[in-house]
């Protein structure tokens, strides 16, 4: 992926000094495979977790601290401020051709747990998008898990991770997620694991996009970068996750799709770039 010398956002605040975050210790790289795997598994969404694990407490919690911007000589920063931008370009002209505004997210580095207005954060869910913040939380030690527990590596899975997150951010904002926040309780569990699966399979879809229209404006794929979002896809499935942590395949606890949906979504962004072509919601078969 070729990012080195492109721009990158001002929107991306640095809590890993321990200013702006809470605890201080470090959630091992064992524990994040773990504890993202069982998260799959439970059928739980990292939000729903991170409300659980505080019993809702710190639900709108501000910070007191300025925010910190990365270090300039932070490569693993610099790469994921770079992404973040070029999703901003992107998603921004998409919605000026929808006569609309857009109104660009949050990104946040931290180690071990943040406070966020969703709860208390851990690394230990993987990278997640808080919607009344706006803001992507994301542990870089993350990617480590991703390239050495979850076979996965290359920059540009690691940007499909980003992209992902910040689909969910262009979802909250197109009121897709208050949507889906009104049918919990009214349906069954399996039921809204449904509709959670169409949900993430959404944002695997925005992810291509955003990856068919960064090519188009700035020609930022090198041999094997697709392939490379394409294995992090099916590395994380929920068919791939659970018969990797119980040998088991559970369908109706699926929350974010198969490895083979989720590489099915993100083709149908990256072939075309179209936000329409990216309505899960309305598809027969996923």
């Amino acid at each position: 992926m070729k990012w080195e010398g492109n721009r990158q956002s001002d929107n991306v605040e640095d809590r890993r000094s321990g200013r702006g975050g809470v605890g201080g210790r470090s959630i091992g790289i064992g524990s994040v495979a773990i504890a993202l795997v069982v998260s799959y598994f439970l059928g739980v969404s990292p939000i729903t977790v991170l409300n659980v694990l505080t019993g809702g407490g710190t639900e709108g919690q501000t910070q007191s601290a300025p925010a910190q911007k990365p270090p300039a000589d932070d490569r693993m920063a610099a790469f994921v401020s770079t992404v973040l931008a070029d999703t901003e370009d992107v998603w921004k002209a998409v919605f000026v051709q929808g006569r609309a505004t857009y109104q660009e997210p949050k990104l946040v580095l931290f180690r071990g747990t943040t406070s966020t207005a969703c709860g208390q954060g851990q690394a230990a869910m993987g990278p997640f998008y808080c919607p009344p913040d706006q803001t992507v939380y994301i542990d870089l030690d993350f990617y480590e898990t991703l390239k050495n527990q979850l076979g996965a590596p290359g920059d540009f899975a690691q940007a499909y991770v980003i992209a992902h997150e910040v689909g969910h951010h262009v979802q909250n904002l197109m009121g897709i997620t208050t949507k889906m926040d009104q049918m919990r309780g009214r349906v069954s569990q399996t039921e809204y694991n449904a509709l959670s699966v169409r949900l993430e399979l959404q944002a695997d879809c925005f992810s291509g996009l955003w990856a068919n229209r960064a090519q188009a404006a700035r020609q930022l794929l090198e041999a094997g970068d697709v392939e490379e979002a394409m294995n992090a896809a099916a590395r994380i499935g929920d068919d791939a996750l659970q018969r990797a942590s119980t040998g088991q395949v559970v369908p109706d606890s699926f929350t974010h799709g198969t490895s083979a949906q989720r590489q099915r979504w993100f083709q149908t962004g990256l072939k075309t770039g179209d936000v329409k072509g990216c309505d899960t919601f309305s598809a027969r078969a996923l």
